[in-house]
């Protein structure tokens, strides 16, 4: 490990010797036609330093930068003529997604990143590969039979699992941390929905579970590649098995073992079942390539949901009113499947939730080929191109000058006449990118919304929940988003109306 680290600040240090070696007029030149916005960038290095220095905060550093931009854009040189474009721009947003697609691919050096992980995954190929299993996938997602047994799946695990964990820290007055609770509950559900296989998270009494536990470990490991400086750092750390490299091929290892163990053993019985596993097995795909799509899935659907819901509970704390709009949508209309597509209100709360901490906070993609964004930004074939949820949702522009106030209200429009309720009014996915938009579009994106209104319904109509801390949380970006140390809380029953 002590040879690595050596021999990249030794490649580090020659490469600043070099820079400054270089053209003291160059140099002038280069610092002089840099934009405002920008961080300075030198030849040779681009803006090497100022992206290490801010490595730890490229949320906020990114954000800010962008508010500086005209264009909401900017372009960030690092190392070698390697160029990071990020924008919040929703104009070049749909450009990327949608108008030239095609362009725009993950491209190699994403697919690097999670391709030990995630194998030949929906989530992480292009063309044909991805085309072949988007198609297969978005047959299976439209049937109301596994939209049903998803709906049944969720009302179980809330029901028998994640109520009485709720009522027993109520009753003992124990502090739960609700980020925990909400990412095994997630965890249940997606292996349920995805494997068939119930890893019964939610038994607080069994140790944690080995799949659950190997995925934490490879999804954080793997998302940190990203941030570094040089991408040869990570690759000679897995090349000399060493390191945070040695403990992402061991966890990886165990993911693999673990669900291809589940599709064999699926492959084997003969008996139909509802679970994508038994769809996939029986359009004839492969094990690995199966194995490879449900890994994706459980990636997507694991922590997603339990983000935007862990983020929304805490906002809900802070905002006693909407707490009861909520609560007046939810008794009269019950939590069944029909019943869930009528609480609006519930989905703007966890729409404003989502605007202010996404549970992905960035997307990139990789150029095709040279381009130009229609905000004039050129791009040159190879640059990373990434669209930053984060900063769109903090915004001015896009969200007026309260951008920083969590306002449900402002997803509703003008009712419509004849129509009595709340009118949600459209807004545009390139403005609101979360489910990302265009053909890569998430195609669990109502069965997200309709898991997240059924448990924010039934856990808010049966508990108050009470942060311990009065402490703003800190938001941590990775693969997908989590709350710093958790949310720790104390659990009350609510008081039931009576009625005259």
């Amino acid at each position: 490990m002590s040879f690595l680290m050596s021999f990249c600040i030794i490649v580090f240090l020659v490469i600043i010797i070099i820079s400054i070696l270089s053209s003291s007029s160059s140099t002038k030149r280069t610092q002089k036609t840099n934009k405002v916005n920008e961080p300075p960038s030198y030849p040779l290095i681009g803006s090497i330093l100022s992206f290490n220095k801010n490595r730890h905060r490229l949320l906020q550093w990114y954000t800010k930068l962008l508010r500086l931009s005209p264009s909401q854009t900017i372009t960030i040189p690092l190392l070698g003529n390697r160029r990071t474009i990020v924008t919040a721009n929703p104009e070049n947003v749909e450009y990327i997604l949608k108008t030239n697609f095609f362009n725009f691919p993950k491209g190699k050096p994403f697919t690097d990143l999670l391709g030990d992980l995630l194998g030949q995954g929906i989530f992480n190929v292009d063309g044909h590969s991805w085309s072949s299993q988007r198609k297969l996938a978005s047959h299976e997602f439209s049937t109301r039979s596994l939209r049903s047994f998803a709906f049944e799946v969720v009302r179980e695990e809330v029901e028998t699992r994640v109520v009485p964990v709720l009522s027993t820290a109520a009753d003992v007055g124990t502090t739960v941390d609700l980020q925990d609770v909400l990412k095994r509950f997630a965890f249940d559900v997606v292996c349920k929905v995805s494997l068939g296989w119930d890893p019964n998270c939610l038994d607080l009494t069994r140790p944690v579970n080995p799949l659950a536990a190997a995925f934490d470990t490879a999804a954080e490991i793997s998302a940190r590649r990203a941030t570094e400086p040089l991408y040869a750092v990570w690759k000679v750390k897995r090349a000399l098995n060493v390191g945070s490299e040695r403990r992402l091929r061991e966890a990886i290892r165990t993911v693999h073992e673990l669900v291809s163990e589940v599709v064999r053993a699926k492959r084997k019985s003969l008996e139909a079942k509802q679970d994508l596993l038994s769809r996939f097995l029986a359009s004839g795909q492969d094990s690995e390539a199966v194995r490879d799509m449900v890994i994706s899935f459980i990636l997507a659907g694991r922590d997603t949901t339990s983000a935007a819901m862990t983020w929304l509970f805490w906002l809900l704390s802070e905002n006693d009113d909407v707490v009861r709009k909520l609560l007046e949508e939810v008794e009269p209309l019950g939590l069944e499947f029909e019943e869930l597509k009528e609480m609006n209100y519930t989905k703007a709360c966890l729409c404003e939730a989502m605007r202010l901490y996404p549970p992905v906070s960035w997307d990139s993609k990789h150029a095709a080929n040279d381009d130009v964004l229609p905000d004039g930004t050129r791009v040159n074939k190879g640059d990373k191109v990434t669209y930053f949820p984060y900063g769109m949702g903090r915004m001015e522009k896009l969200w007026g000058n309260d951008w920083e106030e969590f306002k449900p209200n402002r997803w509703f429009g003008t009712s419509e006449p004849g129509v009595t309720g709340p009118v949600l009014k459209p807004v545009s996915p390139f403005e609101f990118p979360v489910f990302q938009a265009g053909p890569r579009v998430c195609i669990g994106k109502e069965m997200a919304f309709m898991q997240m209104k059924y448990f924010v319904g039934s856990v808010l109509s049966r508990f108050e929940i009470l942060p311990v801390s009065k402490h703003t949380p800190v938001f941590v970006p990775l693969l997908t988003a989590h709350m710093a140390g958790g949310l720790k809380v104390k659990i009350k029953r609510r008081e039931v109306k009576s009625h005259p």
